[in-house]
C-alpha cells in the first residue's frame, strides 16, 4: 500500500567536504538519524478526491491526529502534504517529550493574572500524559519511555532561578520538580559544565520516526485517505465550504484543518505571518562505547539547559549514541556547516567526547509564536493548531486532537489557548529578518548569564 521514500542522495560536493573534515565518520549521513529505521513514506499519490467532509493540510504529527479524530468520528477525511507523510519536523526532532511551555508561571501571570496562567501552564501536563496514553492505547512501538529530564544551569543566577521558578508557582503544576544541586548532579550527568539544575522526572523519550509511522498506519487504517506531493497553493471560502487549490488539482471541502506549524508558506498568508519558521539542527555521534555512555547520561534522561539559545541532547534509545541538537548559527544554514559548530558544542559539556566523530547531521524546522505560546482557532473558516516553540512531540498530537474535536463541535475540544491573540509583527511576512539579531542578542544574554 505504501512504500519508504526513497532516501534523498547526498551531493557529491557535500560528500566530499564532509569527508575532507576529521570530525566527519567515514559513513557519514546529511539525512535525519530516525530514517535509517523509519523513513519518510510514498505510495499515496493517487487521484485526489474532488470533495470530502475534512481536509486536513499537513501529515505531521499534528494533522494525522486530526485526521485520526475526524475519521474515526465517520467523516470522510483527505489529508493532503507538499512533501512525502513524515518528511517534516515530525521525523526530525530530537525525541524528547515535554510538558513544559516556554513561558514561566511569573511571565504568564503578569499577562494573563494567575489563574489563566496556571490554566495554560496545565495544558502542557494535559498534552504530556495525552501522548502516553496514545501510545499505551494504541500499543504504538514508538520506544517511549518515562526517562524524566535534567535541566542544568549554566550559571550560578540560573540555578537560583530555577529555584525560584519552583517556589513560586502553584504546587500542581510542579510537585515533580526535584532541585538538583551543583555537589550532586553528576548523579543525573557526567559534566561539571552546570551549577547545578531541575529534574522534571515525567518527561519522556521516543523513537519520532516510529512514532509517526504508528500515527500514519492508523489513519490509514480509520479509512482517511493520504495524498502526498500535493501542495496546497490556496484556499477559497466559498458559501458551500472552501475551495482547496493544489498542484495535484481542486478539492472542495466541509472543513479545512491547518497542521504545517513550522512548514506554513505563502499559500496561508494570514497564518505565515503568526508563524516564525526556525531551524532547529541536530548531530548524532558515531557508535559509543558503553561505559563512556553511562558516565556522561547515567539515568537515560533527556537533557538541556537554560541558556536562550537552546541545547537539547540525549541518548540514542539502543545507547549506542548521543544526539545532540541546538541552535548555532545567525541565519539559516545547512546541516553539514552546522554540524562541526553543534559537534564544539557538545565537547564543551562533554570533554570526553572530543574525538568522537559525527555520523549523521540534519535539521528540522520549528514554528515558533511572538508569545511563545502554542495557538489553536478558526480564522476565516481555517481551523488550524500550530506554533509549539519546541515541545512539539506533545502538543502537537494533542491540539490536532482538540482542534479536530472543535470541528466535530465536541466539548473536550476546548483548550486554554482558545482565546489567545494569535500575534503578528509589523512588517513580519513569515520571513523571519530579526533571527540574526535575535540571536546576537540571546548569545549575549546567555555569556552574561541573565
Amino acid at each position: 500500500m505504501f512504500k519508504p521514500c526513497q532516501k534523498p542522495k547526498q551531493s557529491v560536493s557535500k560528500i566530499i567536504n564532509a569527508m575532507t573534515e576529521p570530525i566527519f565518520a567515514e559513513k557519514y549521513k546529511s539525512t535525519s538519524y530516525w530514517w535509517d529505521e523509519n523513513p519518510p513514506m510514498v505510495g499515496f499519490s493517487g487521484s485526489l478526491p474532488h470533495s470530502a467532509d475534512v481536509v486536513v493540510i499537513g501529515a505531521g504529527y499534528t494533522g494525522l491526529a486530526a485526521a485520526l479524530e475526524t475519521a474515526r468520528a465517520g467523516l470522510h477525511t483527505v489529508v493532503v502534504d507538499a512533501e512525502q507523510a513524515g518528511w517534516g519536523c515530525s521525523s526530525r526532532n530530537g525525541g524528547q517529550v515535554s510538558g513544559v511551555l516556554k513561558p514561566g508561571f511569573a511571565s504568564l501571570s503578569k499577562r494573563y493574572g494567575r489563574e489563566q496562567a496556571a490554566e495554560i501552564l496545565r495544558e502542557g501536563h494535559n498534552a504530556r500524559t495525552w501522548i502516553e496514553q496514545f501510545v499505551i492505547n494504541e500499543k504504538l512501538d514508538c520506544d517511549f519511555k518515562v526517562v524524566g529530564k535534567f535541566r542544568g544551569a549554566h550559571t550560578s543566577s540560573q540555578f537560583r532561578k530555577l529555584a525560584k521558578s519552583i517556589d513560586r508557582a502553584p504546587k500542581e503544576l510542579v510537585s515533580d520538580a526535584v532541585l538538583v544541586p551543583r555537589s550532586e548532579q553528576h548523579a543525573e550527568i557526567g559534566s561539571d559544565f552546570y551549577h547545578g539544575g531541575i529534574v522534571h522526572p515525567k518527561h519522556a523519550s521516543v523513537n519520532p520516526g516510529k512514532l509517526h509511522n504508528g500515527f500514519l498506519q492508523r489513519v490509514i487504517a480509520a479509512g482517511a485517505i493520504i495524498c502526498d506531493d500535493t501542495r496546497v497553493l490556496e484556499t477559497v471560502k466559498r458559501k458551500e465550504g472552501i475551495r482547496v487549490v493544489t498542484n495535484r488539482g481542486n478539492i472542495r471541502a466541509r472543513k479545512v484543518i491547518v497542521a504545517t506549524n513550522g512548514y506554513t508558506n505563502k499559500a496561508l498568508p494570514w497564518l505565515q505571518r503568526r508563524v516564525i519558521p526556525i531551524g532547529s539542527y541536530i548531530i548524532a555521534t558515531e557508535e559509543l562505547d558503553l561505559g563512556l555512555m553511562n558516565q556522561l547520561i547515567p539515568k537515560d534522561r533527556m537533557h538541556g539547559d537554560t541558556r536562550r539559545l537552546v541545547y537539547y541532547y540525549r541518548a540514542s534509545p539502543d545507547r549506542k549514541r548521543i544526539l545532540f541538537g541546538g541552535r548555532v548559527s545567525l541565519s539559516e544554514s545547512n546541516p553539514t556547516k552546522t554540524g562541526p559548530k553543534l559537534h564544539q558544542e557538545m565537547v564543551r559539556i562533554f570533554p570526553p567526547l572530543s574525538n568522537s566523530k559525527i555520523s549523521y547531521t540534519w535539521m528540522g524546522i520549528v514554528g515558533y509564536t511572538f508569545d511563545s505560546l502554542p495557538h489553536i482557532g478558526q480564522h476565516n473558516g481555517l481551523h488550524y493548531a500550530m506554533g509549539y516553540c519546541g515541545s512539539g512531540i506533545a502538543m502537537s498530537g494533542y491540539l490536532g486532537t482538540r482542534v479536530a474535536q472543535q470541528v466535530l463541535e465536541r466539548e473536550e475540544g476546548r483548550t486554554a489557548f482558545d482565546q489567545l491573540q494569535f500575534q503578528t509583527r509589523p512588517l513580519y511576512n513569515g520571513h523571519p529578518w530579526f533571527l540574526s539579531a535575535s540571536v546576537m542578542a540571546y548569545r549575549l544574554y546567555d555569556r552574561l548569564g541573565v
